[in-house]
């Protein structure tokens, strides 16, 4: 941290005041000051590196990376001289002579054996992280940049690895375009706080973000609308403006490998069958009334989506994804799924005889037969298909005529449930059907709800395993995810607003056993994170509720 001011410096003090530990009945094991807070750790009193001392850095030869974001952190926080070295067996007593962190690569430690997992060690001046693999260095660096932050390294052990092996944040970019520095700011923060899939929302009806080569209409036609519902569903008021905005196949290739370097999976979520306005904007006969509509200037859901029944829609949605394949090296790609109008399935004469043709007796039937035959052609292609829960065919919103719904079609068990909505009872049911889940459900994840609907606390306590699941379902819950819809967020600024400083809680839900949380403790690092995102010129929510 730089303390450039008087205001600042009043602020560094609070944060010192506050990250005073905060004690167990055991002195030397108290809750640290790191977010997500880490699952074990030890603590005793002596301070480990002095700040006016050389410093060597010693790191596996493989860690290149996470060496690199460990010299950015020293730079930003320590003045003392820091040389680098690579760890060398036979040097490696002299290696160690001083002050030094050490970074190195340890297969053998069977603690390793959770994604993710890490060791840090500070004592007799030195630091030292172990780990599997390079993704466990980089969780220990983090850790380690936090303890920085506190200017002072202690003598500690933390043992630490993540409850959850999905910790994810997603970005809707459809209904408002936030472009590529701002992802990457996401991103960084998404890092420093442990969190490894980002949900990148592209494609919605009103608009489309990616460049599809063998489609161009899709952003020349698709990226654009003439302007924008404002304030509130059905308010009748407009931006009075226009909006447009995609990224390039260059630039989501930049994204996905700013990505990787932090060890962030990049999700792309491509809409089906519904929420498509803005591709048939581009081609209208990708719906069965082949109608010419503009991309929509309000936010909601549309009569008009994907005609599954012809193979010639089937053909284009194959080639886009082919070409999402190609950019993303992702194992698990989302479809949506969620919010499917089936008016124009019903008043389809080709659709009807199609369904007709293949037994379906109802539109669910319809979505979940298209589903699954999707979901074959994932499997050819060594992916995994994802979707919100709207896919398992139940009725989750209740505006949905029951002729639509009761479908006989079971999903594809290798597909991956996205849960965000409907009786809390039917995550049970999904994982007791064999379903891998993410549990998302809104009222504890979705960002764009004001802060006093969904307040700090409310999030930072949600449990994403339900009460009264049985231990072998449990595995079945992949983790968490928070959600950042932007209809009513057009600026950087908005969704900075309504994303910060949940974001913290969200991380704790996915890395932090239930037993290790304490709000109290969370609560107190606020202050710290919130210099962080002043000095990083994030914007956040200066009135935040507990």
């Amino acid at each position: 941290m730089r303390i450039n001011n008087i205001s600042q410096l009043l602020l560094f003090c609070c944060m010192m005041i506050t990250t005073v530990v905060v004690g167990r009945d055991n002195e030397h094991e108290h809750k640290s000051s790191i977010i997500p807070q880490p699952n074990n750790v030890t603590y005793g009193t002596e301070t480990v590196i002095d700040y006016g001392t050389p410093l060597r850095v010693i790191y596996d030869e493989a860690l290149s990376n996470e060496k690199d974001f460990l010299q950015k952190t020293l730079f930003e926080n320590y003045s003392a001289e820091v040389s680098f070295d690579i760890r060398n067996e036979k040097k490696l007593k002299r290696q160690r002579k001083g002050s030094y962190i050490e970074l190195a690569l340890d297969a053998e430690n069977t603690f390793f054996k959770e994604e993710g997992a890490y060791i840090l060690e500070a004592k007799d001046k030195h630091v030292l992280i172990t780990a599997a693999d390079a993704r466990g260095i980089f969780y220990g660096v983090q850790s380690l940049k936090q303890l920085f932050e506190d200017n002072v390294i202690e003598d500690c052990t933390i043992k630490d690895s993540p409850r959850f092996q999905w910790r994810g944040l997603m970005l809707d970019e459809a209904r408002f375009f936030q472009g590529k520095r701002e992802v990457k700011k996401l991103l960084d923060e998404m890092a420093y706080l442990k969190m490894n899939r980002f949900h990148w929302h592209l494609t919605d009806d009103a608009g489309w973000r990616i460049e599809i080569k063998k489609y161009p209409k899709l952003t020349s036609i698709g990226a654009s609308r003439a302007d924008s519902e404002a304030v509130i569903w059905k308010s009748g008021k407009k931006l009075g403006r226009p909006h447009s905005g995609f990224y390039t196949q260059e630039d989501i290739k930049e994204v996905v490998a700013y990505a990787k370097e932090r060890h962030i999976t990049v999700i792309p979520e491509i809409e089906m069958p519904g929420h498509a306005a803005a591709a048939i904007a581009a081609y209208p006969w990708l719906t069965a009334s082949k109608k010419q509509i503009p991309v929509p200037t309000r936010f909601g859901k549309f009569k008009e989506i994907y005609n599954v029944s012809d193979p010639k829609v089937i053909g284009f949605i194959h080639d886009v994804l082919k070409e999402v394949y190609e950019l993303f090296p992702s194992k698990v790609i989302h479809i949506g799924g969620d919010e499917v109008l089936y008016d124009s399935w019903n008043e389809s004469a080709n659709v009807q005889k199609y369904m007709a043709k293949h037994q379906l007796k109802t539109p669910s039937d319809l979505q979940i037969h298209f589903t699954n035959n999707l979901s074959k052609f994932f499997e050819q292609n060594s992916r995994n298909m994802m979707g919100w829960n709207d896919i398992l065919g139940d009725d989750i919103h209740g505006w949905q005529s029951k002729d639509n719904l009761n479908p006989s079609e079971m999903l594809s068990k290798s597909a991956i449930v996205h849960f965000w909505k409907g009786d809390p009872k039917l995550i049970k049911k999904t994982l007791e059907r064999g379903y891998k889940v993410v549990n998302a459900y809104h009222i504890y994840t979705y960002l764009d709800y004001k802060p006093n609907r969904l307040t700090l606390k409310k999030m930072f306590n949600f449990d994403p395993v339900p009460k009264g699941i049985s231990e072998d379902l449990v595995k079945n819950i992949m983790g968490v995810s928070g959600q950042m819809w932007t209809e009513w967020c057009p600026t950087n600024c908005d969704i900075e607003r309504q994303i910060f400083p949940r974001l913290a809680a969200l991380a704790e839900i996915g890395w932090t056993d239930v037993n290790q949380k304490d709000f109290k403790t969370f609560r107190m690092q606020i202050p710290r994170l919130k210099q962080r995102w002043y000095d990083q010129q994030i914007s956040y929510d200066r009135e935040t509720k507990y």
